[in-house]
């Protein structure tokens, strides 16, 4: 059952607890009880909404940084991933493989903020041994949303 519901709420976190009951043949207090038990085991960490900023007319600026850094000794990278995503403009951190150790994304109002933020705080941390960052130009799906609808055909249709 634990399934079903986390994917009925990971596609829609404001579905109804009704809903969830229905579709799995069960009653509305143990959905509840359910959720409330994956909430305390931080088996569901929130209930976080997508929003499409481009259509509120806020800008905001989103980069990936790729980060390499020295593993701490009896710590390996959960000492540094911590520091890094306790800063407030930090959104999410993975260990990941390849060139790079960390991946942090970030958000910001201006290229220049995210700047200052890898140049003042990132970089200078004594494990971090470079950054590469990337700026994200478009969202096309985010989250397993689309974000961006189809775009019109930028051609007209010639006929012969």
């Amino acid at each position: 059952m634990r399934k079903e519901i986390l994917r009925a709420i990971e596609t829609n976190s404001r579905i109804d607890v009704k809903e969830i009951a229905i579709r799995l043949g069960t009653d509305e207090v143990s959905i509840i009880n359910e959720l409330e038990a994956m909430e305390n085991e931080k088996v569901i960490c929130g209930y976080p909404t997508l929003i499409n900023w481009d259509k509120v007319g806020t800008e905001v600026v989103t980069a990936l940084i790729e980060v390499r850094v020295t593993p701490q000794r009896d710590l390996g990278f959960d000492k540094i991933a911590e520091r890094i995503y306790k800063y407030p403009e930090v959104t999410a951190v993975f260990l990941i493989s390849g060139a790079y150790d960390i991946l942090v994304t970030i958000e910001g109002k201006t290229l220049r903020e995210v700047s200052k933020f890898v140049s003042d705080k990132l970089s200078p941390l004594e494990s971090v041994l470079s950054t590469a960052t990337h700026f994200v130009l478009k969202k096309y799906k985010d989250h397993g949303h689309i974000i961006a609808g189809k775009s019109k055909a930028e051609r007209s249709l010639v006929r012969p």
